[in-house]
């Protein structure tokens, strides 16, 4: 079975388009979504509604817990304190992401598990029981053996970092799907994992990144031209 998962859109319409043009031509036996769906970008609304008439099975990302839960972004903020400013900025997108998406969206969002798990692999955002936590691609192999185990998949699958890779430990694979929206590795194209059996493979696709982040810009979303900067660097940029 060929399973396809698509995880952190963040709004991104035009990169969303081009990766469900891209699944068209793999025809995929399944596909899955890997949570933070809306917030970070100039379509939340858009994203969630053409996830939802999909029908794709999926879990939620910190991103979509923050905008029900978000004292969870505060306890993140007070235990680091190095990236407090950080947080403070992806704070203030709250509000109007949540105007809007509106509360029936919102409501639906908060009903995606934190876990997906079918024969083969489990589906991750981030971390077993944190959205919030989990580990870098140059993470070592004791630690994804340690953050992991405990699901008892033969593979485990997250995103969150918008790093993708594949790790083959002794006892699990791990694998990250990169991200379709605000790419972290230095190559802006979308990403997203496709898995035949043990066969994995990082699919990467063009889009118009010029004109998406052009709408993000002139969206009115707090801090949106430094959002704007990562789509464009294909690289997490500070904020100025």
């Amino acid at each position: 079975m060929r399973v396809a998962i698509v995880s952190d859109l963040h709004g991104n319409r035009r990169a969303f388009e081009a990766v469900l043009d891209d699944l068209q031509q793999v025809a995929p036996d399944v596909i899955l979504h890997g949570g933070d769906l809306a917030a970070g970008g100039a379509h939340p609304a858009d994203i969630i509604d053409q996830v939802r008439s999909l029908g794709w099975p999926g879990v939620r990302g910190n991103t979509d817990e923050m905008l029900w839960s978000p004292e969870s972004l505060a306890e993140y903020a007070a235990a680091n304190p190095k990236i407090e400013r950080l947080l403070a900025m992806v704070q203030e997108t709250i509000p109007p992401t949540l105007a809007s998406i509106g509360e029936e969206r919102l409501r639906w969002l908060e009903g995606l598990p934190a876990m997906h798990s079918q024969e083969g692999f489990s589906l991750v955002h981030a971390s077993p029981n944190d959205l919030w936590r989990a580990p870098m691609a140059n993470a070592s192999d004791e630690e994804l053996q340690t953050t992991y185990a405990s699901l008892g998949a033969p593979i485990v699958v997250y995103g969150h970092i918008h790093c993708p890779y594949v790790r083959r430990l002794d006892r699990m694979t791990v694998v990250n799907t990169g991200s379709v929206s605000q790419s972290y590795d230095g190559d802006r194209r979308a990403s997203y994992l496709l898995m035949d059996g043990e066969s994995m493979a990082i699919r990467r696709v063009d889009y118009d990144v010029e004109s998406e982040a052009r709408e993000l810009s002139r969206s009115g979303l707090p801090h949106a031209g430094w959002m704007a900067r990562i789509l464009l660097a294909g690289k997490y940029c500070p904020p100025e």
